[in-house]
């Protein structure tokens, strides 16, 4: 089994390296540019949106659970275990790392959201909408066989692999070697009892719980570092230098390009995307499910949830392990084993062996709100293959399975498999996002027109709009509709 995960972690670090790194920056990086950097020019813009976004839904789902999803989602063991993954792995300066893919991938959130609105189609009766890129490759690039193997993809890496990777995390927090000591089976019923109720309730119960559930754990956890990094404060500056010197600083020279700098890079590549999934191409199946009046609102959403995840949460993570001192970590002297506590360790070093339990919390309802979300992602994918009521049952129980399996796996297995997934998953996507980038730039130059002009709430319609290249293939935004 230790033979099968070292394979998979060296495909994944080749295929990290020499592919998902290049097509995740370069794409960003491209949509920035034909966008004027959109990420920077509307940041206002997408933190006033998320004020007012919990309404307009019509017995739908609201832009703001749309954004919830995807932010349980984002927010939870890529945080957490994630970003002591990186700074063991790959350094201080795999931080770095982190946050350049998080700023070129704010404008790929950008035009996942926006172009997973636009070709979205009507859900059944309920008043809800389905889409995403399995959508957007059989709508958009008119490639259905291209889109199933994507759906495909994206219930065996949501319903199973990411899902497992979330439990298995929960496990080690509450398991033998922890405060709470409870062991793999109890920890498997535990998470099999909480989650099944709210994943086979569907994607609306899911909505419902994480409107709650993300923006408080996010907050607590917030807080909770920010008591940490206040009374390092001295630290935080050496702390910065640190993460940037490293990133490409001569001193990393002295270990060798291999062991150092590409270490660093790889990581902040791959635990990045892990976390904030931009360019993945799952959160776009949550901002797809939004009732909104124009797609670049949940454009806007999805971009600054990148934000909110890497730049403010998985810094936090980073700030607190840095800032807590050569005792707690030093570079090259912990193993990957050490991920699952090192934040913990970190957090108690500052502010006493008392937040032991607090913080397992935390983690546990980070780490749950993440399976419900990923379990939503698999159901909508099934949706696309198949409008059959029964299908919606097996992306269902597989996810609700997987939390078992999840708790009683290896970690280096769970962690390994679900890089390659992802890595496939977000390669085919970026794909898609290129050559679909005129109908994103025109879905925005549609809202800027109309902001320009006067308009306080834009209300986008496909029939004869000027900006688009084609007619949309779908009847949900013809004017009628509005």
């Amino acid at each position: 089994m230790n033979a099968l995960a070292a394979t998979l972690q060296n495909i994944g670090d080749w295929v990290t390296l020499y592919i998902t790194m290049g097509m995740l920056v370069g794409t960003g990086l491209y949509l920035t540019i034909r966008t004027r950097a959109v990420q920077i020019r509307h940041f206002p813009a997408m933190v006033r949106s998320v004020w007012g976004s919990r309404s307009g839904a019509h017995g739908g789902i609201s832009s703001f659970q749309a954004f919830t999803i995807s932010l349980a989602a984002r927010v939870g063991i890529g945080n957490v275990f994630g970003v002591a993954a990186a700074l063991i792995l790959g350094g201080p300066g795999a931080i770095f790392w982190m946050w350049v893919v998080a700023l070129v991938g704010m404008a790929t959130a950008f035009f996942e959201a926006t172009l997973a609105q636009l070709f979205k189609e009507r859900h059944g009766s309920d008043n809800t909408f389905r889409g995403g890129p399995a959508f957007y490759m059989s709508l958009g690039l008119k490639n259905r066989p291209l889109g199933l193997i994507f759906a495909g993809l994206t219930i065996f890496t949501c319903g199973f692999s990411i899902i497992m990777v979330q439990s298995n995390a929960i496990a080690g927090v509450i398991g033998p070697d922890s405060s709470v000591g409870a062991s793999p089976a109890i920890t498997a019923t535990l998470l099999v009892a909480l989650s099944a109720p709210v994943i086979l309730g569907g994607v609306k119960q899911v909505a419902r719980v994480t409107e709650i559930m993300a923006p408080v754990m996010a907050v607590i956890y917030l807080l909770l570092g920010l008591a940490v990094v206040m009374i390092n404060i001295h630290h935080i500056p050496t702390v910065v230098a640190t993460i940037v010197t490293a990133a490409f600083g001569p001193q990393q020279f002295a270990g060798g390009v291999t062991g150092s700098i590409i270490a660093a890079l790889i990581n902040g590549t791959r635990r990045g995307l892990f976390s904030n999934e931009a360019g993945q191409g799952t959160a776009p199946n949550a901002a797809a499910t939004a009732t909104v009046a124009h797609p670049v609102q949940q454009g806007y959403i999805q971009s600054l949830g990148v934000f909110v995840d890497t730049i403010v949460v998985c810094s936090m993570t980073a700030f607190i392990i840095l800032s807590a001192g050569p005792e707690v970590y030093t570079p090259g002297q912990l193993t990957p084993a050490s991920a699952a506590s090192l934040t913990q360790e970190a957090v108690a070093a500052t502010l006493g062996q008392w937040t032991a339990v607090p913080m397992a919390l935390v983690v546990f309802v980070l780490a749950f709100s993440s399976v419900i979300a990923a379990a939503t992602y698999s159901e909508v994918n099934m949706d696309f293959i198949t409008s059959h009521p029964s299908a919606k049952w097996l992306p269902r129980v597989l996810s609700v399975v997987s939390t078992a399996l999840g708790a009683l796996a290896t970690l280096e297995l769970v962690w390994s498999t679900v890089d390659i997934m992802m890595a496939i998953m977000t390669v085919t996507n970026l794909v898609a996002l290129l050559v679909l980038a005129p109908w994103g730039i025109g879905a925005l130059r549609d809202f800027e027109s109309q902001r320009r002009n006067g308009v306080k709430q834009p209300v986008f319609t496909s029939t004869d709009n000027e900006f688009l290249p084609a007619q949309l293939p779908t009847d949900v935004w013809v004017a009628k509709n509005h």
